[in-house]
């Protein structure tokens, strides 16, 4: 191990049914494909800790690794769970004094694996490689990617892959789902000790004080409510919202069926396995909140001396989630068509823009894009009476700011992406991954970097990708 690694393990404090040290399992053949040199600048990590592959691969155990036992409601389902495929090989401590979880993905089984394999293929590895180094540039909290390795074994998905393991970096990995776990498989004393390591790691001001639980529990829910609010200015759909993706940090994680919105539709699903919509574009707010409302539902014991009390905390930190996110919400949409102080009638004049989109089926990015280069011809819908309209209403609005011209289009630039992760390009590098080719994936890189960047020769990158016969379909690579 390099000298720059600075690993610790303090979540081995905690009672060992919230952790596994099992075995690692070796890959032959590992290779670097993928190395994020801007995060290994955050980390403190010398030039030396790039060549140590052997880590990356998961071909040695730390004296920090383990792996995290939770549990989660997927798809609305309680389900004792586990990293079934990943391995923590500790925190490590930046020179900064930052604590963040390096994590393995794809390294092989463990305690909790269920009867899978432990692997990952090339593909995910990649699209989670690049949406979190996307979901970093566009400002949006998130985990980020350190490598991809591939091992030079095949895996089985629907037909032979090509091995891979992702390095990861987190705040933490503590989720709603860890919580759900120390209720259903421990004891109150197991809550209050995970409660405590959690406030420790996120929100050490609030430790000693009489309220910390009722605290922490409150903002959890802001750092989600204002999360939730971002994926949706950026038209992000997750795929997966299970009570285990959901991290007390308020960092999207987890990035395996997702997708960014083309077509604006409040109904949009990119997840193959969400055949209800469960997870749909539209109810991402909703799920969140019932998510959140199942981590208090384990603290309740930690917040009031009776139930009834405790229940009446909870429910009133939970209405304060919807006032959050709308508030963000509707703040930001106001910012995204150049309106720097949000006023009565706003809201109605962003639904009424939103209302236009989803009828022309127009493209969610290009369509505030085209605003904010006052390109309105390039609107589907700027020559259709109530198009016409709107844009009326919305010049209007912009005079009555009695601001410069320039400022606005600042604003405006400042809060709309000029390029997102299209899912067109993504799938064109994951394929060229497949095949051993990540050139496709450094320049989609390139580009992403900067993605409120209006200067850059942004190219075909753009643009939407050419009609389909089929909805696209994204797909968890398990």
């Amino acid at each position: 191990m390099t000298n720059s690694w600075n690993f610790e393990a303090t979540y081995l404090d905690l009672r060992d049914i919230f952790y596994d040290r099992g075995p690692v399992h070796p890959v032959d053949k590992p290779v670097l494909v993928l190395w994020n040199e801007a995060l290994a600048e955050t980390l403190g990590l010398d030039a030396e800790a790039r060549q140590d592959v052997a880590l990356f691969a998961g071909n040695r155990q730390t004296d920090t690794s383990f792996s995290q036992a939770y549990a989660g409601h997927q798809f609305g389902h309680f389900t004792m769970l586990g990293d079934g495929r990943a391995l923590m090989l500790g925190e490590h401590v930046a020179p900064n004094g930052k604590r963040v979880d390096v994590q393995l993905k794809g390294s092989g089984p463990t305690e909790y694996s269920r009867g899978g394999d432990g692997r990952a293929a090339v593909g995910p590895m990649v699209r989670e490689f690049l949406i979190s180094e996307a979901m970093h540039a566009l400002g949006i909290p998130t985990n980020r990617a350190l490598a991809v390795v591939t091992t030079g074994e095949p895996i089985m998905r629907q037909g032979p892959k090509h091995g891979a393991i992702l390095t990861r970096v987190a705040s933490s990995h503590l989720r709603v789902g860890t919580f759900q776990y120390a209720a259903a498989a421990g004891s109150i004393d197991d809550v209050i000790a995970l409660a405590d390591y959690a406030i420790h790691r996120h929100d050490p001001d609030l430790e000693g004080k009489p309220d910390r639980y009722e605290q922490f529990l409150g903002r959890v829910i802001t750092r989600q409510a204002k999360l939730i609010a971002e994926w949706q200015l950026v038209g992000f759909i997750h795929g997966v919202m299970n009570t285990d993706n959901t991290f007390i940090s308020g960092e999207g994680l987890d990035y395996g069926p997702c997708a960014f919105m083309d077509t604006y539709h409040p109904n949009t699903v990119f997840s193959s396995i969400d055949r209800e919509g469960r997870y749909a574009y539209a109810n991402q707010p909703y799920i969140e909140s019932w998510n959140l409302a199942r981590l208090a539902e384990t603290l309740l014991p930690l917040l009031a001396d009776t139930q009834e009390a405790a229940v009446d905390i909870a429910n009133k930190l939970l209405n304060d989630y919807t006032e959050t996110y709308k508030d963000a919400y509707f703040t930001g949409l106001a910012h995204k068509i150049g309106l720097y102080v949000r006023k009565d009638g706003d809201d109605a004049l962003t639904d009424e823009l939103l209302r236009l989109m989803m009828e022309s089926e127009a493209d969610f990015t290009n369509t505030f894009r085209a605003l904010t280069l006052g390109d309105t011809d390039a609107l589907v819908f700027a020559k259709q009476d109530d198009g016409k309209a709107w844009l009326a209403a919305w010049r209007k609005r912009l005079g009555e700011q009695g601001l410069p011209d320039e400022d606005v289009t600042r604003l405006m630039r400042q809060h709309n992406p000029a390029v997102i992760p299209r899912n067109h390009h993504v799938e064109a590098a994951i394929q060229a991954a497949e095949r051993g080719d990540f050139d496709p994936t450094h320049a989609l890189l390139d580009v992403l970097r900067n993605p409120y960047d209006y200067e850059a020769d942004c190219g075909r990158y753009v643009s939407p990708g050419p009609p389909r016969t089929y909805p696209y379909q994204t797909f968890c690579g398990t």
